[in-house]
């Protein structure tokens, strides 16, 4: 009874906090979170017949998508997917597990996040974490030594998921890699002009895109004194930047990772610098950086892309910053991230990434990201055969959960369905009459839709179209049927006019082309 009690007291606890959270009128997703909470110690009780109760929620950081939200997303996909094809990929898809041995050891210290599966007494598998291994793994097996493909599926992170701002541990991913031995820095180029693309036809608002290379940080670790087997960890670290302070990022080199205070310090010299072709041709007459042959190398490359990016008319929008590290092991050249720095944006949309809150006209958070790759499909291949890989990774997520909020913000009315017209009746006992016109329709190709009713009221009929954004109503009555007509009528404006059956399909067509 004593654990029925303690029970009781934490479901009124939780109900306050729900109760508060709905006052506040916080976000749907939050208050979602918490009443899934109260849900599940309810379910601790049972009901009144001592029975346990099933809780009707969705797993820790998933979520279910209604029709408006996939109409949002569909819209998305299309756009990002017009763009892939656009510049010339075709598409593949892998299985959504892998052998556990693909992908330990390609994440760095994101590798905790990777969803082992259970052993069924046979292989041990994981769920995948991202496209981009199982991309080189799929490239290896079938000996492909060149491909420019596009990716759009479901990847997996046991991450502490805090979905009010875009964090799930399911979720989408849409990949664009080229894959080839190429001349430098021509498809890393086209790489950056296709998120610029995809970002200005989205209009999420102003973006930009930060540019690095992995031999220019690791050239700067040389030269700051920083050990060769502390490379990747400190690189990792470097990669907090964007979430915290310099100081605490400091702190965390010196004290957990055991760098020397003066080392870190000349980094924190060159990680606060941005520019552009004139940083990169700064840093290579630069005294320490001159030193490395590594860096001078990706400087020089970093040189190429700019004047590339200017050819391509996007330097507007991207800038050289050396504090850009991208924590993922297998990069190997250039590194790039999109960060929107959209003003106005309400803490709904807080970076995914360090779950800290949005303040006005300041960055929301990376929105796509990728870079060179150049060893990764060599880890696979029995023989070590590279293949050179530069791509890009379209934060799909976030650009959601962007346009869901614009969508409300401006209350737009988003069409669920894509109904061209409606067959309707006006008088009794047409059902027949009705189900041989929508089969007319439907057999033309055009999207049509009937009542599931024997004799609807036509009011009814009219609402459901203005409900649903149906623009056009195809109306039978007996004297329509009598002259060989339909009557078509426009639903925004109310004019009707009296179409042959003859000429319905076509005058169909021609009103929604308009449209």
């Amino acid at each position: 009874m004593e654990d029925k009690a303690q029970i009781q007291e934490a479901i009124k606890i939780q109900g306050e906090v729900v109760r508060k959270l709905k006052s506040e009128k916080a976000s749907k997703e939050q208050i979602d979170e918490e009443v899934a909470k109260l849900l599940e110690l309810k379910a601790q009780i049972g009901g009144d017949d001592g029975k346990h109760q099933f809780v009707l929620k969705t797993a820790k950081g998933t979520r279910d998508y209604n029709p408006k939200q996939m109409a949002i997303r569909e819209r998305v996909f299309n756009t990002i997917i017009g763009c892939f094809k656009r510049h010339g990929a075709e598409t593949i898809d892998t299985p959504v597990f892998e052998l556990k041995e693909t992908l330990t050891g390609k994440y760095g210290e994101d590798s905790k996040l990777i969803y082992d599966l259970k052993d069924q007494g046979g292989e041990l598998l994981s769920l995948r974490y991202d496209l981009t291994v199982p991309f080189a793994r799929y490239l290896a097996m079938n000996k492909i030594t060149n491909i420019k493909r596009y990716h759009i599926a479901k990847v997996y992170r046991r991450d502490n998921p805090a979905m009010t701002r875009g964090r799930y541990r399911e979720f989408y991913q849409c990949d664009f890699d080229i894959a080839g031995q190429y001349d430098a820095m021509i498809p890393d180029a086209e790489c950056l002009k296709i998120v610029h693309e995809i970002l200005s036809e989205l209009d999420l608002g102003d973006f930009r895109i930060k540019v690095n290379d992995r031999r220019i940080l690791d050239g700067m670790f040389a030269v700051c004194g920083v050990p060769d087997d502390k490379f990747r960890t400190i690189c990792s670290t470097v990669d907090k930047l964007d979430k915290m302070p310099w100081e605490d990022v400091k702190k965390e080199m010196v004290n957990e990772k055991g760098l020397s205070e003066e080392a870190a310090d000349q980094i924190g010299e060159y990680v606060s610098m941005q520019g552009g072709m004139d940083l990169a041709e700064r840093l290579l007459h630069d005294q320490k950086m001159s030193q490395s042959k590594l860096a001078c190398a990706g400087l020089s490359d970093i040189k190429l892309l700019f004047s590339y990016l200017q050819l391509f008319q996007v330097t507007d929008k991207v800038v050289f910053d050396l504090s850009l590290a991208r924590g993922l092991d297998y990069y190997t050249g250039v590194i790039y991230e999109a960060v929107l720095s959209q003003a106005g944006v309400t803490p709904a949309c807080t970076d995914a990434q360090n779950g800290s809150p949005a303040e006005e006209s300041v960055s929301v958070g990376s929105v796509a990201g990728g870079g060179r790759y150049d060893g990764l499909v060599g880890m696979f291949d029995p023989k070590g055969r590279k293949v050179p890989c530069v791509g890009v990774s379209i934060g799909i997520e976030r650009v959601f959960s962007i346009m869901e909020q614009k969508a409300e913000a401006a209350a737009e009315k988003v069409r669920t369905t894509e109904v061209q017209v409606m067959v309707a009746s006006a008088q009794k006992n047409l059902l027949e009459e009705k189900l041989k016109l929508v089969s007319e329709l439907w057999n033309a190709g055009i999207k049509a839709e009937v009542m599931y009713k024997k004799n609807p009221k036509l009011l009814s009929q009219l609402q459901h179209c203005e409900e649903s954004g149906i623009p056009l109503v195809a109306i039978l009555g007996e004297q329509e049927l009598k002259d060989g007509v339909v009557k078509l009528r426009v639903v925004a404006t109310r004019e009707e006019a009296d179409i042959t059956r003859a000429d319905l399909i076509s005058e169909i067509r021609r009103r929604t082309s308009e449209a």
